[in-house]
């Protein structure tokens, strides 16, 4: 089912999107390797028609195929909208420009979605990553990582004739 809106059939009354909006319909490119959108988006809508715009109201739901970045893990990840709501001027400056009249909702739903996407993804807040490496600085470790080479950065600026 598509998000989709026919402006006519709203001047009657309100109407109900209600269904499941497949993955490639959606256009999200999260430009991630860990993180994909390959399941459909299920959403419960309702559209009103105000004065100057249309009022978008409901529920989003979207599983996402992640990967854990500490432990490399695959696991879904529910990014839930509830309760979304959006609001689409039909004047002014950032009017929705009807096509036929309807309107497409897919570009704000899809930024929403966007938003809400987890920047580094975790199969659980307390995993420890891989088994077997340590993460942090290396023990028993004798050289403090100076050389001879280095110097104070003050030194090498009083060098400059200016």
């Amino acid at each position: 089912m598509s998000l989709v809106v026919n402006l006519r059939h709203l001047e009657a009354q309100n109407i109900r999107l209600e269904g499941k909006v497949p993955a490639a319909e959606l256009g999200i490119d999260t430009l991630d390797e860990v993180i994909q959108v390959s399941r459909p988006l299920e959403h419960d809508l309702e559209v009103q028609k105000l004065e100057d715009g249309l009022l978008v109201q409901g529920r989003l739901r979207l599983d996402l195929d992640c990967q854990c970045v500490r432990c490399l893990k695959p696991f879904q990840y529910p990014l839930e909208l509830d309760p979304w709501t959006c609001h689409l001027p039909l004047q002014g400056e950032d009017c929705v420009v009807p096509v036929n009249d309807c309107v497409d909702l897919t570009p704000y739903v899809r930024e929403d979605i966007l938003l809400e996407v987890p920047r580094h993804p975790l199969c659980d807040p307390e995993c420890r990553g891989l088994p077997g490496v340590s993460v942090g600085k290396p023990r028993n470790s004798s050289n403090t990582g100076k050389t001879g080479m280095d110097k104070s950065a003050w030194a090498e600026l009083n060098k400059l004739k200016l």
